[in-house]
């Protein structure tokens, strides 16, 4: 008994994930960050790890880029390239806009109340009124770029902080300096009020966090730190840490740089409380990378570190457990692949030397640390989904193991002698995999039969293939034969101990993939000629060519069992082909770049694409959905259908004429005007007309203009014109692009009223022609 195998017709987009953060100021209110983009403010929901809206604009060439931006959480203020300073609300709407008048960019906003603090490079702080739009201040004293702008939370005071070293405060209300704090040697990196309001810390480049008290310029604690702090902020008033309980009498802040690592410090005291231990530095910290922002939420009790690369950590508080990972900015994506058991979660190699290791349903991330050098491709085993092969531009390849939690390097290649761009496990089982590179050498690996840290895997074989670089290998499903495809326009095709078999010779340009199909003896390929090639294992000829991609295909999967194609192209295009007719059953866009990485859940309810826009799309298959709204939507016309029927057995013309419009059904409705004017009931067609909607009426307008074309049909056109017309000179009627109508309808009336007014005529010379020979006809009888 055969079965019918469902071919797929439609893919939409369930969720896409690019940069939401790339640079810039970042802050934290509830559940929401609100990131900087080039052109943007994205809140991202720490919850799901999804952008739940973006404000500004997209960004494009013509986009007025954002300087920086500050939010208290219900509003955004941002100034931007263009001199403006703009006011959002949290749906996106702009509310205000207003020029700023420095002399150049904005590198700091504050927001209190009503009033917004902004910090130029021209070394001056301006203090705005945020209900009129107008600078009440302007504040000098600073030197270079003003980076730190902060209100006193209870005082009237602005504090203020240049390039110099020195901290500047000035009375709000005359606008005139109070004091200036001098004990820093370099650029002053944070300022942050203590609990008591009493009290401030700042840290510097000058590598040391200074306590001092408000309105006394003698520094009252210096705490050296050996590193430069790029940023402190206020611990809670009472917390724990692992071994440590604070005490509310004393002033802790948390401070981050260089190191890469968080440290707690009791400033009251001048001493260290607490370092960040290695063993609990998230992935992303791993190397050293510097820390450019802390976030503290006091609700969920967590820490939020913000990393040079654009990564943010969330941390428990109380253990410094790495809670969540969000990557803020992923580069080209170069490869993707599902790992772990039901797809769990999702590998990425982007134009970096970590892979990172998302889980699908919530899109939290690792990265994985291992190669020295950009990671080019990924692939996993459909024995053991646990096990995933990457190969980089470091010339090497690792194997790793996924536990269903985090992953492990446990074994690594080192014969080849260039890039490896794709890697490839057996099918049956995971006795082998294959690998290729850019110095055109196919080579078969052992899979070690034990898993240890980095263990150094076996090279069996080694094969000169191609005379230049190999783009992709694979292996077929019953292990016997293995694929590669290449630069020089070939793919060619090797036994499980790497004979040659044969070459497939057809392109015109550089192969880029090649993949067997799951149930017959053929292979397609896809290349840089915007073709994809279908072959003969067998016959190594060429049985069809697929086209419909304006540029280069990258990537081609079988799905269905076989049956269809998709397709992935530097047009940043997916299509997905009916392998039996070759026809293009639909193209589904939102890639802006190429793209280059395609993978297909075992399932095939999913699809995911990266490309050179840095967009991560996830696709879900939608043809069944669309299947059975092409079934609701016939039953529900069929039924419409049958009730206009009803209507129009039962003489119900002028309940008939309304269902008619809806459905937009113009020839029923000419039928059901013209068994009106043939009852003589226009009255009652006026009143129909009446209770139309506009929507209708504007529907009705559009038929009678088209049946005024008509000779045939213009007593009916004429009529509903006419009844129109007076609805549009006492308001009822307001139709949109009436000019427009008219005019194509006026040149059809006037034929008609010259056709009619010659048949008058000549029925009057008739009628007058009779009369005449009247007296002879009764002179003849």
């Amino acid at each position: 008994m055969t079965t019918t195998i469902a071919l797929k017709e439609a893919f939409e987009v369930e969720s896409k994930h690019g940069a939401f953060y790339t640079g810039g100021n970042i802050e934290w209110h509830g559940d929401t960050l609100f990131c900087q983009t080039a052109s943007s403010v994205s809140l991202l929901d720490t919850q799901d790890g999804k952008v739940s809206r973006t404000i500004g604009e997209d960004n494009t060439e013509d986009a007025d880029h954002v300087q920086t931006f500050t939010t208290d959480g219900e509003r955004i203020v941002s100034s931007h390239k263009s001199g403006l300073l703009k006011l959002w609300n949290l749906q996106g709407e702009l509310v205000k806009m207003w020029k700023y008048i420095h002399k150049g960019p904005i590198a700091k906003l504050t927001l209190k109340g009503q009033l917004l603090a902004s910090g130029g490079s021209d070394a001056v702080v301006r203090v705005w009124d945020l209900e009129h739009q107008t600078c009440t201040l302007s504040l000098k004293g600073c030197q270079g770029v003003v980076n730190i702008v902060e209100f006193h939370p209870d005082e009237q005071v602005l504090f203020g902080s240049g390039d110099d070293g020195g901290v500047n405060s000035w009375e709000l209300d005359k606008g005139r300096v109070l004091l200036g704090y001098n004990a820093h040697y370099s650029k002053v990196t944070s300022l942050v009020f203590a609990h008591d309001r009493r009290h401030f810390v700042t840290s510097g480049r000058d590598k040391v966090i200074i306590l001092w008290q408000f309105n006394e310029v003698k520094a009252l604690r210096t705490i050296a730190v050996y590193e430069a702090v790029e940023v402190v902020i206020m611990m809670p008033k009472t917390f724990k840490l692992p071994g440590f309980k604070s005490d509310p009498e004393y002033i802790y802040v948390a401070s981050a740089g260089d190191s890469g690592l968080v440290r707690v410090w009791d400033v009251t005291n001048a001493k260290e409380i607490y370092k960040q231990s290695d063993s609990l530095v998230s992935r992303a910290e791993e190397g050293g990378l510097a820390i450019t922002r802390l976030l503290l939420d006091e609700n969920s009790k967590s820490l939020a570190v913000v990393t040079a690369d654009h990564n943010i950590i969330l941390h428990h508080l109380k253990s410094f457990v790495c809670l969540k990972q969000f990557i803020g900015f992923s580069d080209e994506i170069l490869d993707v692949a599902f790992v772990g058991k039901n797809d769990s979660h999702l590998a990425v190699a982007t134009n970096s030397v970590d892979i990172k290791l998302y889980a699908n349903s919530t899109m939290n991330c690792q990265l994985l640390k291992g190669h020295s050098d950009i990671v080019l491709a990924l692939a996993t085993s459909k024995a053991n989904p646990d096990l995933m092969l990457s190969g980089s531009k470091d010339n090497k390849i690792r194997l790793w193991s996924f536990d269903g939690a985090s992953m492990s390097c446990v074994g690594v290649g080192l014969r080849h002698a260039g890039s490896v761009g794709s890697v490839a496990f057996s099918n049956t089982g995971t006795n082998f995999f294959v690998s290729v590179s850019q110095d055109t050498c196919l080579k078969l690996w052992e899979v070690p039969t034990k898993f240890e840290t980095d263990t150094i895997m076996n090279c069996t074989r080694t094969e000169v293939a191609h005379q230049k670089d190999i783009n992709c290998v694979a292996v077929s499903p019953n292990d016997k034969i293995i694929a590669t495809a290449s630069q020089d326009k070939t793919a060619k095709l090797w036994t499980e101990s790497l004979t040659f078999v044969g070459a497939l010779k057809g392109h015109k340009r550089g192969v880029w993939s090649i993949k067997f199909s799951p149930v017959d003896q053929v292979v397609i390929t896809s290349s840089a000629d915007c073709t994809i090639k279908l072959w003969s294992v067998v016959e190594l000829n060429c049985l069809k060519t697929l086209e419909g991609h304006d540029s280069s295909v990258l990537q081609a999967e079988f799905v269905s069992k076989g049956m269809q194609i998709l397709s992935s192209g530097a047009d940043g295009l997916l299509k997905l082909f009916n392998v039996k007719n070759s026809e293009c059953v639909g193209t589904f866009e939102h890639h802006e770049g190429r793209i280059w990485a395609m993978a297909v859940r075992k399932d095939e309810s999913q699809v995911v694409t990266g490309g050179s826009d840095s967009l991560l799309v996830k696709w879900k298959d939608v043809t069944e959905e669309r299947k059975q709204e092409r079934l609701r939507e016939a039953e529900e016309e069929a039924a419409q259908q049958q009730k206009l029927a009803n209507y129009v057995q039962n003489e119900q013309l002028l309940k008939a004429l309304k269902l008619a419009l809806k459905l937009d059904r113009p020839l029923q409705v000419l039928k059901i005007v013209q068994g009106i004017i043939k009852k003589g009931d226009s009255t009652g067609l006026v009143e129909a007309v009446k209770e139309l909607s506009n929507d209708q009426k504007e529907k009705l307008l559009k038929c009678a203009t088209n049946w005024n074309t008509n000779s045939r049909n213009c007593q009916s056109a004429q009529l509903v014109l006419n009844i129109l017309m007076g609805e549009l000179q006492i308001g009822e009627f307001k139709p949109a692009g009436l000019g427009r109508t008219l005019e194509g309808a006026l040149p059809y009336t006037e034929r008609h009223f010259k056709r009619l007014t010659r048949l008058l005529q000549d029925l009057h010379f008739v009628s007058y022609t009779v009369d005449c020979m009247q007296p002879h006809i009764k002179t003849v009888r």
